[in-house]
């Protein structure tokens, strides 16, 4: 499996999967959230609508599969990260678990190739250090057997150059 990285905007992927920062209510917001809905399309609302009646939306760390709609990728995985805070509400697990639970997802869609943005590090205020350790070690360790490629897409200059020094050492 190859991880790459690259500055840019994750709605462009051609990849299997794409992975949205989302948020409890899967109704869409700001941030990278809001530009997958947008960029994706009204399909990809209304899936997430029918998993929230069915599911009351879903939990930090955890992550629910859509379709892509009007983006190049096949699927949309959305999961939520946690919002900082000080360190103290069991947030390094719970961001482990958005990249695992991804992951597990992309396994049994047999994907190829997913691509990650930078969860956590906008609006909810996770240290972007930390953040990228976190999610570079999940996928160090994926044992992932239809994964050829994971890509984390960074939309900002510190977190590409955080992640940059992290997948050189």
């Amino acid at each position: 499996m190859e991880i790459t990285l690259l500055k840019g905007d994750i709605t462009l992927q051609q990849v299997d999967i794409i992975v949205n920062a989302a948020n409890t209510s899967l109704l869409g917001g700001g941030g990278v959230d809001g530009a997958i809905h947008r960029a994706g399309g009204s399909n990809i609302l209304e899936e997430c609508i029918k998993i929230r009646n069915r599911e009351g939306g879903c939990a930090v760390g955890e992550a629910v599969i859509t379709s892509a709609g009007k983006l190049p990728s096949k699927y949309v995985i959305h999961t939520v990260g946690p919002a900082w805070n000080g360190g103290n509400s069991n947030e390094k697990n719970k961001l482990a678990q958005c990249y695992e639970n991804s992951l597990l997802l992309a396994e049994e869609k047999q994907a190829t190739s997913i691509c990650f943005p930078n969860i956590s590090t906008g609006i909810y205020r996770f240290p972007k250090h930390a953040a990228a350790t976190i999610a570079i070690g999940v996928v160090k360790k994926n044992q992932s057997k239809s994964l050829e490629e994971v890509r984390f897409v960074c939309f900002d200059e510190e977190n590409h150059r955080i992640y940059k020094e992290l997948l050189q050492r």
